[in-house]
């Protein structure tokens, strides 16, 4: 449903030009979810924010069920590291911002429908400052998906939470996407993270970020922190990230 073919992406730095992305190409399929790791300034979350329409590439075509992607769209849903909820509306109204068009009682229906599956009935009428970081970014991925977007892009969401409440939001998302099928794409640095929630984990080199392979996860068991064929996977994504000469005592470590 998504195809990305030949991206590159530039920008220019104190009048020197720095190459971002280079030759990317990738297909999502409908109701996939794709997780995207690589270092720090790899190119990663420009990448996610071309998908969403929010930044145009240099060279290439991305399109949505051929439609070319030339700007923002309610076909693609975005969630953000820090969780962007106005402050001065409730839960309640942020959720429901961006709905337009439908008549009021429709409106209402979505919002608490879409409460309810982020399991934050009960606290439509708080404020984002009354909640916890964990309940303000269930709110976020709520106003991402009332829309019934074809893509949700996620930007690595968990990022700002601690370990534990991260794990849970972890198995959150999972429980979201298992219920509502929506294509999802999550870019994280957590190779823990890009295991657990991906079937296919894209991995990006460092500047200029380039696609240096896509790994499936295809084992239920690979889903098992604790599994062999969890750490299986996690050893063929840091192999990407380290000269051959390093490899020896990250496994060591590992």
């Amino acid at each position: 449903m998504l195809k990305i073919k030949g991206l590159d992406k530039r920008f220019l730095v104190n009048g020197r030009e720095v190459v971002a992305l280079q030759n990317i190409d990738l297909d999502v399929k409908k109701g996939e979810f794709i997780t995207i790791v690589g270092h720090s300034g790899c190119g990663k979350s420009t990448l996610l924010k071309i998908i969403a329409g929010l930044q145009s590439q240099d060279v290439g075509t991305i399109t949505c069920h051929d439609r070319q992607i030339l700007g923002p769209g309610t076909d693609r849903g975005m969630v953000f590291q820090e969780h962007r909820l106005l402050p001065w509306l409730t839960i309640r109204e942020n959720v429901g911002f961006g709905l337009q068009g439908i008549d009021r009682k429709e409106k209402e229906r979505l919002v608490e429908d879409h409460l309810r599956l982020v399991q934050l009935e009960g606290f439509g009428d708080a404020y984002p400052k009354q909640l916890s970081g964990g309940m303000a970014q269930r709110a976020a991925i709520a106003r991402g998906l009332v829309n019934n977007p074809e893509v949700l892009l996620l930007d690595e969401p968990f990022g700002a939470l601690d370990a534990l409440t991260r794990i849970q939001m972890q198995k959150e998302v999972l429980r979201i996407w298992e219920e509502e099928k929506t294509t999802m794409i999550l870019v994280t640095h957590d190779i823990d993270e890009a295991i657990y929630l991906g079937q296919r984990i894209v991995v990006m080199s460092a500047r200029p970020g380039e696609i240096k392979a896509v790994i499936p996860v295809e084992s239920s068991n690979a889903k098992d922190r604790g599994s062999t064929e969890f750490a299986s996977i996690k050893k063929r994504v840091l192999r990407h990230f380290f000269a051959e000469e390093e490899w020896a005592a990250v496994e060591y470590a590992i």
